[in-house]
């Protein structure tokens, strides 16, 4: 008589650690669940059965579909049966600019804005957040496109940030950077050529702007900027990591906020 316990099996899980959630009925519910989705993958030239049915209800929440070769969703999914569909889950609600303007009024601050231009690293987007709550930043504007978005990576690179800080995600930054100046907003891009941090007003309502890892700040995003400001550099390498930079401007623009209440100012 054989005395052994039959196996039980778990069913495949259909979430990454990454926070990616894969097949087609797995990101059908996702959607039906109302938690905030980033992005929509799906296998380049896949638009047979329940596909669309995804396809319709990610363009009926203007949810951005990226068509990708089988091999990056393989990837992207850990191997897992993804049957040409994937997810991005964000880790967080995101809010509207509106809601980070709200923050800075109902704390009696000017307006203290982050602003990022394509970075698509999840940690530089983290430890950018990471920097902004540090520095006092009332919120962080990313765009839908070219951008990471808040994946557990995200979340724990900002060590705890991310459940402090404000996250709006806009459809064209160039239009929200439009409305913000005509609110009284002083818009600011971080890139190599311009005025030195250390002598420029930062303390103002302020946005700050700071680019790709590899391109930097648009050019039509430096049209609409104010000022440009840089971060002197003494060494032989002649830029940050967007990361890196976005401390030192931070920090340097908290710094011209608070100096009356410094110690000894």
């Amino acid at each position: 008589m054989d005395r052994r316990k039959p196996v039980v099996r778990d069913s495949a899980p259909t979430e990454t650690p990454e926070g990616i959630i894969f097949g087609r009925n797995a990101v059908r519910e996702l959607l039906k669940s109302g938690r905030p989705v980033d992005k929509i993958f799906v296998r380049r030239g896949d638009r047979e059965g329940s596909i669309n049915v995804i396809f319709a209800e990610a363009a009926e929440r203007k949810i951005p579909i990226v068509e990708v070769e089988k091999e990056k969703l393989d990837r992207m999914c850990c191997g897992g049966v993804h049957q040409g569909v994937a997810a991005s889950a964000a880790q967080k609600e995101y809010v509207d600019v509106e809601d980070i303007l709200k923050i800075a009024e109902d704390r009696g601050e000017m307006p203290f804005i982050v602003i990022l231009d394509g970075v698509e690293d999840p940690h530089n987007l983290g430890a950018v957040i990471r920097s902004a709550d540090c520095a006092g930043a009332h919120g962080v504007i990313i765009p839908k496109r070219r951008s990471a978005t808040l994946t557990s990576v995200v979340a724990k690179t900002s060590a705890g940030a991310l459940e402090h800080m404000a996250v709006a995600k806009v459809g064209n930054l160039a239009t929200e950077i439009d409305k913000l100046k005509e609110k009284g907003v002083w818009i600011y891009s971080a890139e190599a050529g311009g005025e030195s941090i250390y002598s420029a007003d930062l303390d103002r309502p302020s946005a700050f702007v700071f680019g790709s890892e590899g391109a930097g700040v648009s050019r039509l995003i430096k049209e609409k900027s104010d000022y440009i400001i840089s971060i002197p550099l003494y060494g032989e390498v002649n830029s940050l990591n967007v990361s890196a930079a976005a401390a030192v401007v931070l920090c340097e623009a908290a710094h011209s906020r608070h100096k009356s209440t410094v110690k000894g100012k």
